[in-house]
């Protein structure tokens, strides 16, 4: 059934005007109430792709869709659609056995991500090794291991550490994985070694907390020994400002 309109226009049963003669369906919202409504429901599904990268990237085995579905609290259907979505763009991946895990996508946005913590660590990491005279670092976590992502030498000292940028270590080994797992458990604590990853080498370094996404500590090693109560607070200064600087 039709209806003629003041204008002579047509319009099929169960359509509207709108103020300029545009038709919609009914039940359909217009203006900022439907705006807003659609805007809800994309930052929605962004908030649960996200947790779902974080859900699997915490999971060394992988993830069901059924175990995310329950963790998100949200039907194996909308997983799927996630999963769909984020599988596009290389983000995570099902295994032979249907398990998610992350996707080699992650891969290219780490690498890009990288420089920036780095230019963003090195104002205070330039200060500790000036403070402390010795090397500083800014370790992050790749896999199992740490990694060195920035170096700053002391331009005063006579002698120091080489610690060259790229440099990888276990986590259970050295000051800057040692600190790393402590932050895990939110100790801010400095921590100390001698010699456990090159032979005559002091360390101290602290995690950086607070910054959402990075797994990171802020460290000297020295060939001298390093007094723990006067290094100590300056690099836990360090790692402060420089998750300051990252949030």
């Amino acid at each position: 059934m039709e209806t003629a309109g003041p204008a002579g226009e047509a319009h099929r049963s169960g359509q509207t005007a709108g103020p300029a003669g545009e038709a919609r369906r009914s039940g359909e919202t217009a203006g900022p109430a439907g705006e807003a409504r659609r805007s809800g429901e994309t930052a929605q599904t962004l908030d649960r792709g996200l947790r779902l990268l974080h859900l699997v990237a915490d999971a060394p085995a992988g993830l069901t869709v059924t175990e995310v579905a329950h963790r998100l609290g949200i039907g194996r259907a909308a997983v799927y659609r996630l999963v769909g979505a984020l599988g596009g763009h290389g983000m995570v991946r099902r295994d032979s056995d249907g398990r998610l895990r992350l996707g080699a996508g992650l891969l290219h946005l780490a690498r890009r991500a990288q420089p920036l913590l780095a230019e963003g660590s090195l104002p205070a990491l330039r200060r500790l090794a000036e403070q402390a005279g010795a090397t500083a670092h800014l370790t992050v976590v790749e896999g199992r291991e740490g990694v060195a992502l920035a170096v700053v030498e002391p331009s005063w000292t006579s002698f120091h550490v080489a610690y060259r940028t790229g440099t990888r270590h276990p986590l259970t080994r050295g000051a800057a994985g040692r600190a790393i797992l402590a932050g895990r458990s939110g100790d801010a604590r400095p921590v100390s070694t001698v010699g456990e990853l090159q032979a005559g080498a002091y360390g101290v370094a602290a995690p950086v907390l607070g910054v959402a996404g990075l797994e990171a500590s802020v460290g000297v090693v020295a060939l001298a020994p390093l007094d723990v109560d006067t290094v100590g607070p300056q690099v836990t200064a360090a790692a402060t400002a420089i998750a300051a600087a990252l949030s």
